[in-house]
């Protein structure tokens, strides 16, 4: 039995090959692999003896050749491949071990220039793997170092049964396919415009237990990107598809204060996808009551977020309400104990780095594709501008911004209400803005928060006055809201009548 090894990560392989030669087989390896082997004391045949033609240009041709491919190729029950084996002496090869060149870790390094990352595309690996991975029921293939030892021990109890021919095989297909994606993505980058093509790789992550609701089946698929991958989970059952969804939604809340110091400690409460709380404060534990605060009748069963590491006192403020999920960068030892005591809780860490990539909806058929929102873009000052005759008190300026990057986290359309860095009252989903004004009025009032000298967001424009006017008879006095309306004039008018302060980012904010 003959095995053709090349490989670029190395775990394991000195192992995998020492395991295959106890076992009787004959080793064939290329460049660096055999190196490692022979310095490992493994009998190694090279590459060039199989073939009888040396690598040439820098090893760049080495395994393209009909001995190697005759030999991966090769349907062991069928006559006429056996002859043509025997006419041009060709030996059947029965394993290949082969993992690509570093590719995606190349051009990821910053500084990697652009023919450094074309040498980093592999062409006789995925040819070998692709290959063998055809013939699978003929020819063990491994591209993951994992399945090492699984192949040895199959191989130990008397062969490599064919479940597991095909689920290596099934792994080389969808490794070459995240392979060619990477390089398609990298040779179709153009500056700032969207790629003329896109490859979608997704891998399954984790098997759930249903989708949105019971009768759909659902699993988790993750991209190469950081983010969703980085999952881990401390505690509690299994994460549900809607706390998935909602765990996203809380991340994607708390993002825009991320870094910013720990006076900027931020918590959010999710339901269905958008905030009910959302708050700072100077430790998580403040941050975490005053966003309760904003609607404690919806944070029954929500799914909570923080952007900094969670201690013992926050999980003490928390143990009294019913939660999903609580995710954060990192929990202290403490406060996962305290957390622990609730069996069903699901604890999460989740890293806070900005999503790589593009972000993706899926519609009938295909895919809307868009850049990513950026929390920075929305903040950047040097684009805002004071609309009405009277502009904002320092107070009042302090809870616009938090206002305005809050109300980025909440479904449009969408009202936000805020006093003192914390929302007050949220109006989120409504068809109309005059609606989403009075849910937030509403809601702020049904908690015990009076409006009057809150400051209101709005995620897009006022289309009419009527939402000012709803504002105004609350007692909110100033708002943040894009402007752009072709009714921007009497929007304006109606602020300055009521003496509000009306500020105009340019920026429009809309979650769908």
């Amino acid at each position: 039995m003959r095995a053709l090894l090349s490989v670029s990560d190395k775990r394991g392989i000195a192992d995998f090959a020492r395991a295959l030669a106890e076992l009787g087989w004959e080793i064939v390896s290329t460049g660096g692999t055999a190196d490692a082997l022979r310095q490992a004391g493994i009998a190694v045949i090279p590459i060039e003896q199989v073939t009888g033609f040396p690598e040439i240009m820098d090893g760049r041709v080495k395994t393209l050749h009909p001995k190697v491919h005759g030999g991966l190729l090769a349907r062991r029950g069928h006559a006429g491949d056996r002859a043509a084996l025997a006419q041009h002496a060709i030996t059947p090869i029965d394993l290949v071990a082969v993992n690509l060149y570093p590719f995606r870790e190349t051009v990821a390094r910053p500084g990697t220039t652009f023919e450094q990352g074309i040498e980093q595309i592999d062409i006789g690996g995925p040819s070998m793997l692709r290959s063998a991975a055809k013939n699978h029921a003929d020819v063990i293939v491994v591209v993951d170092p994992d399945d090492y030892a699984r192949v040895i021990a199959e191989l130990r109890a008397g062969g490599v049964t064919p479940e597991l021919r095909r689920t290596l095989a099934t792994k080389v297909f969808a490794h070459t396919a995240a392979y060619d994606a990477a390089i398609l993505d990298y040779l179709a980058r153009d500056g700032d415009a969207l790629p003329p093509s896109l490859t979608l790789v997704l891998a399954r992550q984790q098997a759930l237990r249903y989708g949105e609701n019971p009768h759909q089946r659902a699993a988790l698929y993750a991209t190469a990107e950081p983010g969703i991958r980085e999952l881990r989970q401390l505690h509690g059952k299994d994460l549900s598809f809607n706390n998935l969804l909602d765990l996203d939604a809380a991340v994607t809340a708390v993002a825009p204060w991320s870094g910013m110091g720990k006076d900027r400690v931020a918590c959010a409460i999710i339901k269905h996808t958008t905030p009910c709380g959302i708050a700072l404060g100077r430790t998580p534990a403040e941050a975490y009551t005053r966003a309760l605060a904003t609607d404690r009748t919806s944070a029954f069963g929500s799914v909570i977020a923080f952007n900094t590491e969670v201690d013992r006192a926050t999980a003490d403020a928390m143990h009294e309400l019913f939660v999903e999920v609580v995710v954060a960068p990192r929990f202290r030892e403490d406060a996962l104990a305290r957390f622990k005591e609730k069996k069903n809780l699901r604890v999460v860490t989740l890293p806070f780095a900005a999503p790589a990539g593009w972000d993706l909806k899926r519609i009938r058929g295909g895919f809307l594709v868009q850049e990513r929102a950026r929390p920075e873009a929305a903040m950047d000052e040097r684009q805002w501008n004071v609309a009405t005759r009277r502009a904002p008190a320092e107070a009042e300026w302090r809870d616009l911004r938090f206002a305005w990057a809050a109300v980025g986290s909440v479904k449009s359309n969408a009202i936000l209400l805020a006093r003192d860095e914390a929302a007050i009252g949220i109006g989120a989903g409504q068809m109309s803005r005059v609606d989403a004004s009075f849910l937030a009025v509403h809601k702020a009032r049904r908690e015990g928060h009076d409006p009057a000298g809150a400051v209101l967001a709005s995620d897009a424009f006022f289309p009419f006055p009527d939402g000012v006017e709803e504002a105004a008879q609350a007692g909110v006095r100033a708002i943040i809201q894009p402007g752009g309306s072709v009714n921007d004039a009497p929007v304006i008018e109606a602020a300055d009548r009521h003496g509000l302060a009306m500020v105009l980012t340019g920026l429009r904010q809309f979650r769908h």
